[in-house]
């Protein structure tokens, strides 16, 4: 059953460092306004997507935008009244649960000031905090020059650009960390993207042997078959090659289907992993399901424009290689009733499961491997097809069981919608009696009794109908073993064939879990190490903030959930690094390290130095960020993660990381 579901729903889990990043440039300028008075412009460009927090937000906020300004030892100027800032955006921020002001864009800020002297600049500074949807970068400060005569100056955001290679910093890295960038080696990342495209490819292959096991698909294949032996009369080698030639070109119609999420994979990266967790895109995906399942019931047919197949059909008689490649272009029209909900499904899998393009090309191929391949098989050896049943009820049967299929995977996605939207609706207790509801159903379909459209009178039960009957019943036996209470956790036992599909066991109406993570943490680097060296377990750096929102998220939503608390809780140490922590370094630790932009910065605070160690170290500057490390610190266990929402992902990064950590132990 397991696998059945997985041919609809493909998980895959593909990661990649994060880049240092600089959303914000700022400029300045000088208005006059009268001999004595001037008004100091700061002007902010932001980049698509991200956004920039007021002067004024509330208190446990987000860190807001604060303006100084000064002239070194001359007191020429006087400040009138406090900055001011544009309208902006005022949104009810879910996690903060207050009211935020931020900006989007471009964001002008003006500060009005009367001269007491004659100068030729002020100089200012801004400290201020940006995010996106997906992350927070940590407090930024920069310097400001207002210049008197002469045209704007514009400014790098990112104090946190630190120049890596920089020797001077050689020493000081070791005075605080401990070690260098180059200390910690990079574990090889290649064979993991490899065996995942197989693994897409073997799931995609199955979606295919399932389309092939449906009625508008399985009686083509003798039909199709003698029609290239026959039609070539004497010469059968010919009559093989264009049944061969017809299968390649099934294959090719479903690889052309996923170039377009190249496309848009080259215009944005990141498209397909921000619409993963997208509340309505999930909802959609609920209706579209929906709509499959009661098409697979055979309450109406799901057709392409009758146009198509009749400009397929016309290209069919101009013979050679193109009239076969139409022939096959056919098909695929023709049989987009039952194709078509799984290869949505494949291409839900895909999209929700933060796969990419090539993810879904693999999965593409294995379909239309497998869907072609018996044209080309049976053209070779004609006798096998004697061997294949006959077409009848069992392929309607085939495809109500597929609509019932189709039906379960729709509420997973409605509970994906739930989940990230934290409506409360569809918690563990409504999700398994549905899925009890609809398994029970398909039990009975299989027993009998109960009848849709196309089904023909059941004479007798197969053996067959009758065994899987029995299998389904137990599973639905099974969703119901799902109430148990596990007194350990007072929760309901966790499913395992669910896991990914059912919302967690503590998202519950009657037995929530609301208890907080109480994991061990450790706050400083050199203690989090030492400890795991002693207890010799692998460490996951934790590169948080105070006033970042996705951390928030993370480890309110996501560490909680039972299989990542268990990694968190019993298999790694936890080190917290807060990129935001304002509390002073001590003195012997208040050095300057060289930025990427030229200059130097000086490292004041734990959050200075935590920052400093993220860009350097792992050339990221945006939370939240995840890296695993053996014991020592020494080894980089899998590649590391930002913001991951879902936790069978999330859950997976864990597990490779001990797996590594396991076979490093055994060397």
């Amino acid at each position: 059953m397991k696998k059945l579901l997985a041919c609809l729903l493909l998980v895959v889990s593909i990661n990649s460092f994060s880049q240092i990043l600089e959303p914000v440039k700022w400029s300045t300028s000088v208005e006059k306004v009268s001999d004595t008075e001037y008004i100091l412009i700061s002007k902010a460009k932001i980049d698509k997507g991200w956004h920039l927090y007021s002067q004024n937000v509330p208190e446990d906020g987000p860190i807001p935008t604060t303006f100084t300004y000064y002239v070194e030892n001359n007191p020429s100027f006087k400040i009138i009244g406090k900055t001011t800032e544009e309208e902006g955006h005022t949104v009810d921020d879910p996690v903060f649960g207050m009211k935020i002001k931020y900006f989007e864009d471009s964001a002008t800020f003006k500060q009005k000031i009367e001269l007491t002297a004659a100068i030729n600049e002020i100089k200012g500074a801004v400290d201020f905090m940006v995010c996106d949807d997906a992350r927070c970068l940590p407090p930024t400060t920069i310097d400001l020059i207002f210049q008197f005569k002469g045209e704007s100056v514009i400014f790098s955001s990112n104090e946190d650009n630190v120049l890596i290679s920089n020797k001077d910093n050689l020493a000081i890295n070791n005075e605080l960390y401990g070690m260098n960038p180059e200390d910690i080696s990079l574990i090889e990342s290649g064979t993991k993207e490899k065996k995942s495209l197989l693994s897409i490819f073997g799931l995609g292959f199955l979606g295919g042997l399932l389309a092939l096991l449906t009625p508008c698909v399985f009686p083509m294949i003798p039909l199709t078959v003698s029609f290239f032996t026959k039609s070539e009369g004497t010469n059968k080698s010919s009559g093989i090659g264009k049944a061969l030639l017809y299968g390649f070109f099934i294959l090719l119609v479903y690889l052309i289907l996923s170039v377009p999420f190249h496309l848009l994979d080259s215009v944005n990266p990141d498209i397909l992993n921000e619409i993963s967790t997208n509340i309505w895109l999930n909802i959609i995906f609920f209706a579209i399901f929906v709509f499959f399942a009661f098409s697979f019931f055979g309450y109406y047919e799901l057709t392409l424009p009758e146009s198509w197949t009749n400009k397929t059909t016309k290209g069919e008689n101009i013979g050679g290689i193109v009239g076969v490649f139409f022939m096959a272009l056919t098909l695929a029209i023709v049989s987009f009733s039952c194709t078509g909900p799984i290869l949505g499904s494949l291409l839900a899998g895909s999209l929700t499961a933060d796969g990419g393009a090539w993810q879904l090309t693999a999965g593409m191929a294995g379909f239309g491997v497998s869907l072609g391949l018996p044209f080309a098989l049976f053209a070779m050896f004609p006798n096998m097809m004697n061997a294949l049943p006959k077409s009848g009820g069992w392929l309607n049967t085939t495809k109500v069981v597929l609509g019932f299929l189709e039906l379960a995977l729709a509420f997973k996605f409605l509970s994906n919608a739930d989940l990230v939207a934290h409506w409360g609706l569809l918690k563990i207790e409504p999700f398994l009696i549905i899925w009890i509801i609809i398994f029970g159903g398909l039990a009975l379909y299989l027993f009998g009794k109960i009848r849709f459209p196309h089904d023909s009178p059941i004479v007798k039960l197969s053996f067959f109908r009758i065994s899987t009957a029995i299998l389904v019943t137990a599973f639905a036996v099974y969703l119901v073993s799902g109430f148990r209470v596990n007194k350990e956790t007072n929760t309901f036992t966790s499913l395992t064939l669910l896991s990914g599909l059912a919302p967690p066991v503590g998202y519950s109406w009657f037995l929530p879990s609301n208890t907080t993570n109480n994991l061990k943490t450790f706050k400083d680097l050199r203690e989090g190490i030492a400890y795991a060296q002693k207890v010799n377990k692998p460490i996951m750096i934790d590169f948080t903030g105070y006033a970042c929102v996705n951390c928030r998220k993370m480890e309110e939503h996501v560490w909680p959930l039972e299989q990542i608390d268990k990694y968190l809780r019993d298999e790694y140490v936890l080190i917290s690094l807060y990129v935001d922590d304002k509390k002073e370094l001590p003195k012997n630790e208040q050095v300057e390290v060289a930025r990427v932009n030229g200059g130097t910065r000086l490292l004041k605070n734990y959050g200075h130095k935590w920052a400093n160690f993220q860009t350097q170290f792992f050339k990221s500057n945006s939370q939240p960020f995840y890296v695993l490390l053996s014991s020592n610190g020494k080894q980089m266990l899998s590649e590391p993660v930002g913001y991951t929402p879902n936790e069978e992902e999330y859950a997976k990064f864990l597990k490779s990381g001990i797996d590594t950590f396991k076979s490093i132990l055994k060397r």
